[in-house]
């Protein structure tokens, strides 16, 4: 013989006796959350007041500078990028190249185009900068000089 089991519309039984037990305890069971959680509990379910606009101060954080108030400066990083930056906010304003390992050589690679960059430096940039393309950065030549001569060419100090 075979029986044919097919589920049943509406809750099981057994899930409305416990709907039924924990309404039946309800004054209970919340006061035994508020003993546990230092009346937390019932804080937590009282509504709250939305936020009025009216006499606040809102603060978004950090000191937004303009593009006025900028103070760039020309630094390499230590993952060898060479980047312009403003000293207010110590954010990146410009990323103007790498200075890459080629056969043993640390050399200095603008950001265009021709070098494989995606997002490359302004054309005025380029220009002023095309001298300084393959620069190799030695032990007489330091990072350091090489960020004051892109600085120097850009007439950032």
């Amino acid at each position: 013989m075979v029986e044919i089991i097919s589920k049943r519309d509406g809750p099981r039984r057994e899930d409305v006796q416990v709907k039924r037990l924990i309404e039946q305890n309800r004054s209970t069971i919340v006061r035994l959350a508020d003993q546990i959680s230092g009346g937390g509990y019932s804080a937590s379910r009282q509504p709250r007041q939305q936020p009025k606009a009216e006499g606040l101060i809102i603060h978004v954080g950090g000191s937004a500078a303009t593009a006025s108030e900028a103070s760039p400066s020309i630094r390499v990083t230590m993952n060898g990028r060479v980047i312009s930056k403003d000293q207010n906010t110590g954010r990146q304003l410009h990323h103007i190249g790498d200075i890459r390992n080629r056969d043993g050589d640390q050399i200095f690679v603008l950001a265009t185009k021709q070098n494989g960059f995606f997002s490359p430096v302004d054309e005025t940039i380029a220009q002023a900068l095309a001298d300084l393309d393959g620069s190799r950065v030695t032990t007489t030549y330091s990072e350091d000089q090489l960020a004051a001569d892109i600085g120097a060419k850009l007439g950032i100090d």
